[in-house]
């Protein structure tokens, strides 16, 4: 049940419905964490939709991105999040057995430089401090070019936004739950 005060039609920023055409126009529904983050923050759901933007023009894969999203969900134990980028990843190449695993923490998507990018976010978005050397030399080694991990960095970043106001929120899950 939402904990942030739903906003009646004509009190949504006017910013926030010319974004939320623009969703509908690509995904075909305005997801309720969309509407929630773009309806109290149109500038934040701006960024949100420049970083997506950003990386689609990037060097990680569809399958990259999705893998990580849905793996630092788990991790923050973001159920809305978790359920969408289980079905997106499905749709962007993660076999149902990859989501499995990635909700389940383990970096098993049968991808081993992949495996190694998701091990990779996950060791930075669970920890703090310094990121240990050993995991960035570990992901380089695995293929991964210092322009992915930059990459897979703002994946992470962009995710934990959208992972924080759905705890706060506790947002209901829009999307099928994952099996």
């Amino acid at each position: 049940m939402s904990r942030l005060p739903s906003l009646a039609a004509d009190a949504v920023p006017a910013e926030a419905l010319t974004l939320f055409a623009q969703i509908r126009k690509a995904a075909g529904m305005l997801p309720n964490a969309y509407a929630v983050i773009g309806g109290h923050s149109p500038a934040a759901l701006a960024l949100l939709l420049s970083g997506d933007a950003a990386l689609s023009k990037g060097t990680l894969s569809r399958a990259d991105i999705e893998a990580v999203r849905l793996a630092v969900s788990a991790l923050n134990g973001c159920d809305y999040c978790v359920a969408a980028h289980a079905l997106i990843g499905e749709k962007s190449g993660l076999s149902r057995e990859a989501t499995r695993a990635l909700r389940a923490g383990r970096a098993q998507t049968g991808d081993s430089r992949r495996d190694a990018l998701v091990q990779f976010a996950l060791t930075v978005a669970g920890t703090r401090g310094t990121v240990p050397e050993a995991a960035v030399q570990a992901v380089i080694q695995a293929g991964v070019t210092p322009a992915q991990v930059i990459e897979t960095l703002l994946v992470i970043a962009l995710i934990t936004m959208t992972n924080l106001v759905n705890r706060v929120n506790d947002t209901a899950v829009d999307f099928p739950l994952p099996q």
